[in-house]
């Protein structure tokens, strides 16, 4: 192909990893012209609302859907935790990036680390996934809402708002702000979303020169962990509604995937895990939801 267009949002993190995917194009392909097209996305506008109110992160990815079904952009740059489990027709995730670190990072001016935040002390957050988890594990602990870009809610930090935020790692590690990062929670402490810290690549269907060209980039052993855990999320329904994570990690073959089902407030908790073949990472993720079920996930779900 002699161009090709990448939809992105605007956020410096968004173009961070479209800038990434860009770059690694144009290294493949050096007759080609790779620019990105920014665009602002509804999730991005609405920063005074939780997304679990306001439809969820499927509100980060439609207004670049548009894009790709009106031409304007040839591939669109998602991190996967992003990515409903769930594609509308007529769009295909053609490849799946290697993974950064996929952990929870702590950040605090004054605290180190989770475990030595006071009774009282308000910790930050966007995600309902953080929230249940924080809460079952932390009880003494005030959970509020924190939205807006990674800059944004730093300084909402440094502001004094809060005592400690809950970010992904993978993101500011990107950004170049790994320092601020206190420590990093471990994955039995806070299981990750589905796809955290992996990008992806969307295309519209019916596309199959923009798909040979972007499919070299796809990491065989993300891919398939990422398809493990998008599948334990597709079955129980998971969204911004649903505290939900899901982690898989592939050794020798072998893919072992962790993940919970909670209420909101932690009352109730829900985690076990599954192993199986890498062969077929969807059957994996299956078996760790149909585990969950069985110890009581339906009647969380249906209260949610």
């Amino acid at each position: 192909m002699q161009t090709l267009t990448i939809a992105s949002r605007e956020s410096a993190l968004a173009m961070w990893q479209a800038e990434h995917i860009r770059d690694r194009l144009r290294g493949l392909y050096p007759d080609c012209a790779v620019g990105i097209l920014g665009m602002t996305t509804r999730g991005d506008q609405i920063l005074d609302v939780t997304l679990s109110k306001i439809g969820g992160k499927g509100l980060f990815v439609k207004e670049l859907e548009i894009a790709l079904e009106s031409g304007q952009a040839d591939l669109a740059v998602h991190s996967m935790k992003d990515v409903p489990m769930e594609l509308p027709a007529g769009f295909d995730l053609v490849a799946i990036g290697e993974r950064e670190d996929p952990r929870d990072a702590f950040v605090s001016i004054q605290y180190g680390k989770l475990s030595e935040l006071p009774p009282g002390a308000v910790i930050g957050t966007s995600s309902l996934r953080r929230e249940a988890q924080v809460r079952a594990r932390y009880p003494h602990l005030l959970v509020k809402p924190l939205r807006g870009n990674v800059g944004t809610r730093l300084k909402k930090l440094d502001e004094g708002q809060f005592d400690a935020i809950l970010l992904a790692a993978a993101g500011l590690k990107r950004l170049g702000l790994g320092a601020r990062i206190k420590s990093v929670l471990s994955i039995e402490d806070s299981i990750p979303a589905a796809g955290q810290g992996a990008l992806g690549i969307e295309i519209r269907s019916g596309r199959p020169e923009v798909a040979a060209c972007v499919a070299v980039l796809n990491h065989p052993r993300t891919a398939a962990c990422v398809r493990a855990e998008r599948q334990v999320s597709r079955v129980l329904g998971g969204s911004c509604q649903v505290p939900l994570g899901a982690h898989a990690v592939l050794e020798n073959g072998n893919l072992s995937v962790v993940g919970f089902v909670a209420n909101p407030d932690g009352s109730a908790f829900i985690q076990d895990r599954a192993e199986g073949s890498a062969d077929d990472p969807e059957a994996v993720g299956q078996a760790l939801a149909d585990k969950l079920l069985a110890q009581g996930a339906r009647a969380i779900l249906d209260a949610l």
